[in-house]
């Protein structure tokens, strides 16, 4: 390290001075209606342009964009809806072996694409089965019916 760098250091009032946070590097899953390769043209530029973006990325048939980037979330969807005036949110779906429990009430979900499930760690909407802990499943298969030998009573 020269003079010159070590004395920059003390001169250098851009990371001490700032309070602004910075954004970290994330990954943005967006759940939109592209019908045509207009549609899709429409949604990358609108991406490509917002501040941020490092990379875009559009499966048709799954109606997923992959936006990664400094960029905040609601910020994609918001730039998304206003830019191209169509209906997007964040991507509902995850991978069907990240749930617990894919078949539950709530969970499953016949528009996903294949392999895929609704998430549902977030949403307080869905069945408590679907973000049962291991105890909690315990009990509710033991006085199951396809379980023979969980309870001698039955």
């Amino acid at each position: 390290m020269g003079v010159l760098d070590h004395v920059s250091e003390y001169f250098d009032c851009s990371s001490h001075g700032s309070s602004k946070r910075h954004k970290s590097l994330q990954t943005v899953n967006v759940r939109v209606l592209i019908d045509c390769e207009g549609c899709e043209r429409k949604v990358r530029r609108a991406l490509e342009g917002m501040k941020g973006v490092r990379d875009v990325t559009i499966e048709a048939n799954a109606q997923k964009v992959t936006v990664v980037g400094y960029v905040e979330p609601n910020r994609v969807v918001a730039r998304i809806i206003h830019r191209t005036g169509k209906r997007a949110e964040l991507y509902p779906f995850v991978p069907y072996d990240v749930v617990a429990h894919p078949y539950a009430s709530g969970v499953y979900d016949n528009r996903a694409p294949v392999g895929y499930v609704r998430n549902t760690e977030y949403d307080p909407h869905v069945s408590r089965l679907a973000r049962a802990s291991s105890t909690e499943v315990r009990y509710t298969t033991a006085f199951s019916d396809e379980n023979a030998s969980g309870c001698v009573i039955m």
